[in-house]
């Protein structure tokens, strides 16, 4: 096929809300990123929590985006992407509002009453609830909105842009760190996400894909969900994949202290957590076409070995110049699996239950978050403060990777291919 014909494919295999849904998606992720990025540093420097508790917040912040979007994925189903997307983003601008509010003088009887640690977390927990609806709700309108033919180049279109939104985020976040108080960055986040509540209500329209019926019933996307978590196969996949997660999180759990801590402490933390996601963007459409011949399954298993070795950069040369060829390299992987992961999960899923089964692909990402928040910052304790001897973090981060390369290769030898699932 010649490459006016595959831009031809291009121009005339998506819909509408494939567009709109995506570009939301971008500014959702810049607000995602920018809090992300400033919350480590944030919580250990601003408000003096130790980096074992900085991290399993920050974990927590994660995980139960992750996690909760097995849910969203339903509820998304049920009440139409359209209205789950409006409701989304009304919800996250008031998430991030308040999480950049907690020194607020107004919010001094609450701080006054309870524990900080138990205000922190509980305020960290609410932007999950409205990612769970837009992670599952955009992948879902992606599977819908795309043709057949041209559904792998919709997965890699829309992490591309999901690149720029966390390209952005950190960005954002270090230009607003550096001219105003750090507090700040969850403001412009509120507004980021405002104005995208307001795009999605004017523009966006409910996708119809082949196959696809009207919304499902209260009891039948109870019944979806049932199933879906039902299925043994499925599950263990995603529970071994958590393992990719566990590793790549790091980048925003324990990096950035590391980083502070034994290489650079004037180190623009967040400017350099653009690495990964420039690197993304430059290079995801590339290597797409370069790789969209390899079966997608193999694509997820050689993207987890490529992010799990990358570590290895900092083991006997912790320097910023290294900091950056290990964010590249964890690009890398990450670009050589994650739209070939979406796009595999989508292939699962019957028709009416995209959002099920894309909600449920966001769930190693939770379990990821969760358990990288308590491993990172036992790790930097352990290693750093216990031992010092901080470069040994990365030979353990670097085990778990390889580790998570191996089960999926027996999973795909002695489970996967004995379903014919999509390869």
């Amino acid at each position: 096929m010649s490459l006016s014909e595959q831009l031809r494919e291009i121009r005339t295999g998506f819909e509408r809300p494939f567009w709109v849904a995506n570009i939301t998606e971008l500014f959702e992720r810049l607000s995602y990123y920018a809090a992300f990025a400033s919350l480590a540093r944030y919580l250990h420097e601003s408000l003096n929590f130790g980096v074992e508790r900085a991290s399993s917040l920050t974990g927590l912040f994660g995980g139960l985006v992750w996690f909760l979007a097995i849910f969203g994925g339903s509820l998304a189903d049920r009440l139409g992407f359209r209205r789950a997307l409006s409701l989304a983003y009304l919800i996250l601008a008031c998430s991030y509002f308040l999480l950049g509010s907690i020194a607020a003088p107004w919010l001094a009887p609450v701080r006054n009453a309870v524990p900080l640690v138990a205000l922190v977390a509980f305020i960290l927990m609410l932007p999950a609830l409205g990612i769970a609806m837009v992670k599952p709700a955009v992948v879902g309108t992606t599977a819908r909105a795309s043709k057949e033919n041209v559904r792998s180049i919709g997965y890699s279109i829309y992490y591309t842009l999901v690149n720029c939104g966390s390209a952005s985020g950190p960005f954002v976040a270090s230009w607003v760190h550096s001219h105003l108080r750090v507090e700040s960055v969850f403001l412009v986040a509120s507004l980021s996400v405002f104005v995208m509540f307001f795009a999605g209500l004017l523009f966006f329209y409910e996708p119809k894909g082949a196959g696809e019926t009207e919304a499902p019933s209260l009891e039948q996307t109870a019944k979806n969900f049932g199933t879906v978590l039902g299925n043994p196969r499925f599950m263990l996949f995603l529970l071994i994949f958590s393992g990719y997660w566990i590793v790549f999180w790091q980048l925003f759990i324990a990096l950035p202290l590391y980083v502070h801590n034994y290489i650079d402490a004037t180190a623009d933390t967040e400017l350099l957590l653009v690495t990964g996601p420039l690197t993304v963007i430059a290079l995801q459409m590339v290597v797409s076409l370069l790789t969209r011949r390899i079966p997608a399954f193999t694509a997820i298993t050689l993207g987890t070995l490529i992010t799990g070795v990358a570590w290895l950069f900092l083991v006997g040369h912790p320097t910023i110049p290294m900091v950056i060829a290990t964010m590249i390299v964890v690009a890398l992987g990450e670009i050589t699996q994650t739209p070939r992961y979406y796009e595999y999960i989508s292939r699962l899923a019957p028709p009416g239950q995209q959002g099920t089964y894309m909600g449920f692909a966001f769930l190693p990402l939770g379990i990821g978050s969760l358990l990288g928040g308590w491993f990172g910052g036992k790790l930097i304790h352990h290693f750093g403060e216990v031992q010092h001897q901080p470069h040994r973090i990365w030979w353990a981060v670097t085990a778990v990777g390889v580790a998570t390369t191996a089960l999926l290769w027996i999973y795909d030898k002695t489970i996967r291919q004995t379903v014919a699932e999509p390869v």
